[in-house]
């Protein structure tokens, strides 16, 4: 992951942005990887992007996470986790003052099972990015500092929102006679393609691939440009048995627990926002204007990894 970052900010000339490496593996379990669906590099179906021309910082990515969002002005911070929460979890657990620093923490992640077709894509009951690290997923869930800032982009709605086959000619081709067409579109669109292949291949989803984090990235930005409808829920996360990295969304208060050893002392839940409902054209149109804007800004490298 980390190689294919300082790649993909060598390609558009950024190679200067600080990269730092997180946690290897989840806290307390092995680390799951999915090349059946992204290709064993994490990001195959392309050869346009470029070895990279910087290297990774040599400091904790943890200690490094908050000293850059205790720069900012407090409230106005917004994390975006679009993996395992480990690091997150990590970060929170470490520096607790984090969490009421931050505007928002938009993570993509869980799957409810609103449809036929967000049940689980690592197993029937859980996505991927909550089943590789579930104790780190719940710890987040159940911080109550940050009720009401996290945003739960899953399944249910990422499955709405498809790379269609006109979705895609737009992406490579730019306008109607084609002059956006660059070195980035074509990347940005031969990824999609591959996934698409192995989207059609594992989950028989074959209308295109589904958008999974640049709608919790879309989800927090701060404009009325795409609509959504959103709903305020508990989450929690089962953490072991068959259902493990299942989430459950409820809209109760926790069960008071009786006499005797703690009772009455378990807290409030913590309130995720969680999206029922995206405007998908309205998205898209952002996220094709955002390409747009890029056309002729980059001069793209001869030297391309193998």
């Amino acid at each position: 992951m980390t190689y294919n970052v300082l790649s993909i900010l060598t390609s558009i000339g950024r190679a200067s942005i600080p990269v730092y490496s997180g946690c290897r593996k989840p806290f307390m379990r092995p680390a799951v990887h999915a090349p059946d669906i992204h290709g064993s590099s994490g990001i195959d179906g392309t050869a346009l992007l470029p070895i990279p021309t910087a290297t990774a910082q040599s400091a904790n990515a943890i200690t490094a996470m908050h000293t850059a969002i205790m720069a900012t002005e407090a409230n106005t911070c917004v994390l975006v986790a679009t993996g395992t929460l480990t690091n997150v979890a990590l970060l929170l657990a470490t520096f607790p003052e984090v969490a009421g620093h931050l505007r928002a923490l938009s993570i993509m992640g869980g799957a409810f099972g609103d449809r036929d077709d967000s049940r689980g894509n690592i197993t029937p009951h859980a996505e991927f990015n909550i089943y590789c690290d579930p104790e780190a997923a719940q710890s987040i869930f159940s911080n109550r500092t940050l009720s009401g800032r996290i945003t739960l982009v899953p399944l249910d709605t990422t499955h709405t929102v498809l790379a269609t086959e006109e979705v895609l000619e737009r992406l490579l081709k730019g306008g109607e006679k084609g002059e956006g067409k660059n070195e980035l579109r074509r990347m940005l669109y031969e990824l999609l393609t591959y996934f698409c292949a192995t989207y059609a291949r594992v989950f028989n989803i074959t209308a295109g691939p589904p958008l999974h984090d640049p709608l919790a990235v879309a989800a927090v930005l701060p404009t009325d440009e795409v609509a959504w409808e959103m709903e305020e829920v508990r989450v929690e996360v089962v953490c072991h048995g068959e259902e493990m990295g299942r989430t459950v969304k409820t809209r109760e208060e926790p069960a008071v627990i009786g006499e005797g050893l703690g009772a009455g002392g378990k807290d409030p839940y913590t309130t995720v926002l969680v999206p029922k409902k995206v405007d998908v054209d309205a998205f898209w149109k952002m996220m094709l204007d955002m390409v747009t804007s890029a056309d002729g800004r980059y001069t793209w490298p001869d030297a391309v990894a193998a």
